[in-house]
């Protein structure tokens, strides 16, 4: 499932071309998602202007001229491609982002007219319609925790979350509510990179260990961010090109290989927390 990382580069692939755009097509291809299109989905989108591209947690905002938001979820192979050339009129081509394309947008900048596709394989992703003033306080969003690549993002905020919590830091950091965004690739290696161990409870991690558990949590997902994300199997930008954090990975799918710490002689282990692989060194984090 694409994380923060991926849902940012989607965000930034797309910002130059659909910044101030107006839709002025939009065709839906079927009737659902993971659920239902809002009602009048595509005839509220069209006309719209795209006022800016933003992020909440693994989820893609945009707001819109008409005071509505237009919210996207990426689910596990959602992916938002733009026609490679812009294009000078409404064309009924071969889908952009290929047979699963499900819905199909063309938004006009100036003289440029680009077709953008979004498809999704498995139909896990989904996508609606919000008053823009309603937004925090939806259901999607009103209880999710801080962003971690806030400029304030730091300690404070990992000890309100942890506060009282015996859970695994590992699965912790992996509910919303306390970090959003966080998904398992990177909440392994920011735990490896912060020596912490993913069994380690919660509420008992304070000061110095907060500390930099919240510096690699911001270092490990400005890099990935960097590589344009981590392509495992399914992950595309909006140009279609795959992201490449997944060749630094210290400790994800790296099950019995040695520690990149040179001083360390330890083995990455592999095991189950709360239905998901956890890797680790068990010399190096404590």
């Amino acid at each position: 499932m694409p994380e923060l990382p991926e849902v940012e580069t989607v965000r930034r692939g797309l910002e130059p071309v659909l910044l101030g755009a107006r839709l002025e097509r939009v065709r839906k291809n079927r009737p659902d998602l993971r659920f239902p299109f809002p009602e009048r989905f595509a005839e509220r989108l069209e006309g719209a202007v795209i006022e800016r591209l933003d992020r909440r947690a693994k989820y893609l905002l945009f707001p819109l001229s008409t005071g509505e938001t237009w919210v996207t979820h990426l689910g596990m192979t959602g992916r938002f491609t733009l026609e490679g050339e812009e294009i000078g009129a409404f064309e009924d081509a071969p889908p952009v982002a290929g047979k699963h394309e499900h819905v199909t947008l063309y938004a006009r900048s100036g003289d440029r007219l680009t077709r953008l596709g979004f498809a999704d394989a498995r139909r896990f992703g989904f996508m609606g319609l919000i008053a823009t003033r309603d937004v925090e306080g939806h259901a999607w969003f009103r209880n999710l925790g801080p962003e971690p690549l806030s400029n304030v993002f730091g300690a404070v905020d990992l000890k309100h979350g942890f506060a009282g919590r015996r859970t695994p830091v590992k699965t912790a950091l992996l509910d919303q509510a306390a970090v959003a965004g966080l998904g398992n690739i990177y909440v392994c290696e920011a735990l490896y990179r912060s020596r912490i161990s993913p069994l380690s409870a919660a509420g008992s991690l304070s000061g110095r260990r907060l500390e930099t558990l919240a510096s690699a949590i911001r270092a490990v997902l400005i890099e990935a961010v960097e590589a344009g994300g981590s392509t495992l199997k399914d992950f595309a930008n909006a140009e279609g090109g795959q992201g490449y954090f997944q060749h630094r990975f210290d400790v994800y799918g790296r099950e019995g290989e040695a520690c990149h710490t040179p001083a360390c002689s330890g083995t990455v282990r592999r095991i189950v927390q709360s239905g998901r692989s956890t890797f680790y060194c068990p010399r190096c984090q404590t």
